[in-house]
């Protein structure tokens, strides 16, 4: 028994085992270089992990009781989550070198990351749950206040962690609701408990729910994003962004589905309220920044609302259409982000939008590779983010939510604003001192890429939709 149970978490055991081991390389290692080694030796193992994932036997391997599954689902997430995060720290280290950040510390924190948020894709039992994500967020509220001479860092990291602990008091309490009225943990526990739409059920769904909308930052509680964002380090502002969103909306996807699914119709509207909310405010909230990070703190909640749409739908449509949008969200942020780590002026880092005026004129290419990635943001055609947008509507118009889709593309409507505005100051801005040119060759090649998929994937999405119907079918298993 313990052998088949450990066989389904091989790949989470070897990150723990690397993680700590990578630890005391870096506190027992004397090499100046150590701290570069073990960022590239973290990259590397987290790409060597999602192809190990990938031809991993087809099936479905549940263990510890059901408490942990590996499904299609859950790979299909840890391969999106182990990918983004080796870009992300890959592209991030001439930035952490240049002001002095690259310790150890980062890459190992990110590990134990990306290692909670592996635990939370295949979680199916409100523990399991409870203990990947609390790994994730604790290892993030070191992240966010990585830079510890700086106050904005520091302050980030504690409103991340105050705010952080009142989600997941908020999760707790409506955990152990749910285990006071059904008697079980298990996500299956619960469903076949008796009377999934039960009101002392539905009051702990909600808590829970409540909890999990504060780590994809979908509105109301939202409000810890545009102040962590832009006072965290730009690296770590970059992976929030990017894998963290990822594992939280595919838990939120498998805790409703596995646990809720019969009862649908009282979570469907709550789910359909919080993208409406995300996707309005992010967009409104947006139109007045300044400062580019925070910008894409507001983007980033917009874009959760876009995702959670196919959340409310429910459906095996909805869900892998929310598998599409969030692969094609990553690689669209991940793009941009690797454009604002080189945002420099005079040797120092520039988050303020106004900066880029006339930036056409300094880097014709990677002007263009951006406003490439802007107009694919904003889901404009042909761009890959138009496609991605139109997937998620057309499973609500399916479903019969015809209503959500059309708050979405009015939403969208108000947030390509500000998406343009960057482009007009880009190419029409005023003459004055822009950004310098400098930017890393791997930064310039993840930019490049990351624009040239948002146009070349137009085609076929890359035969996207498939591969997230089959992760989206073994949901419904």
């Amino acid at each position: 028994m313990l052998a088949q149970n450990t066989a389904a978490i091989w790949p989470e055991i070897a990150l723990a085992i690397y993680a700590m081991a990578a630890l005391m390389w870096g506190v027992f290692g004397r090499s100046p270089r150590i701290c570069s080694s073990i960022l590239y030796a973290t990259s590397i193992v987290f790409v060597a992990l999602a192809v190990w994932i990938g031809f991993l036997p087809d099936g479905i391997r549940v263990a510890f009781g059901g408490a942990f599954t590996d499904d299609f689902f859950a790979r299909f997430a840890k391969i999106t989550i182990l990918i983004a995060s080796a870009i992300v720290l890959v592209m991030s280290r001439d930035f952490l070198e240049s002001n002095r950040l690259l310790r150890f510390e980062f890459p190992v924190l990110t590990a134990f990351a990306v290692l909670g948020m592996m635990l939370m894709v295949s979680a199916s039992d409100l523990m399991v749950l409870y203990m990947g994500l609390e790994l994730q967020s604790l290892s993030l509220y070191v992240l966010a206040a990585f830079q510890r001479e700086g106050v904005r860092s520091t302050e980030a990291g504690l409103k991340y962690f105050v705010l952080g602990a009142l989600s997941s008091g908020l999760l707790l309490f409506g955990a152990s609701l749910a285990y006071g009225y059904s008697g079980t943990t298990l996500f299956s526990g619960i469903a076949t408990s008796g009377d999934s739409g039960a009101p002392g059920l539905i009051y702990a769904m909600v808590f829970i729910l409540v909890g999990l909308a504060f780590k994809v930052s979908a509105a109301p509680f939202h409000m810890w994003a545009p102040d962590v964002y832009e006072g965290a380090p730009t690296p770590v502002t970059a992976l929030f962004a990017t894998a963290p969103k990822v594992a939280a909306m595919m838990l939120l996807a498998r805790f409703l589905i596995e646990s809720f699914g019969d009862a649908q119709s009282n979570w469907q509207l709550i789910v359909a309220i919080l993208a409406v909310a995300s996707m309005y405010l992010g967009a409104v909230a947006a139109i007045g920044q300044t400062d580019i990070k925070r910008l894409m703190a507001y983007s980033s909640i917009s874009h959760m609302g876009y995702a959670l749409i196919g959340v409310a739908v429910g459906t095996m449509q909805g869900i892998a259409s929310m598998l599409v949008y969030l692969v094609i969200y990553l690689t669209m942020n991940i793009g941009t982000f690797a454009f604002i780590l080189s945002m420099r002026r005079n040797g120092w880092e520039v988050t303020e939008i106004s900066a880029l005026n006339m930036y056409s004129r300094e880097s014709p290419t990677r002007a263009f590779a951006l406003l490439i990635l802007l107009i694919s943001l904003a889901g404009i055609v042909p761009m890959v983010g138009f496609f991605a947008k139109l997937y998620v509507f057309l499973a609500a118009v399916d479903a019969g939510l015809i209503w959500l889709a059309i708050a979405g593309g009015i939403a969208s409507v108000i947030g390509a604003y500000y998406y343009l505005r960057i482009v007009y100051l880009m190419y029409f801005g005023e003459e004055t001192e822009t950004i310098e040119r400098s930017m890393s060759a791997i930064n310039v090649a993840i930019l490049l890429v990351s624009a040239l998929a948002m146009t070349v994937g137009a085609i076929n999405l890359f035969e996207l939709t498939a591969v997230a119907e089959l992760a989206a079918e073994s949901l419904y298993r």
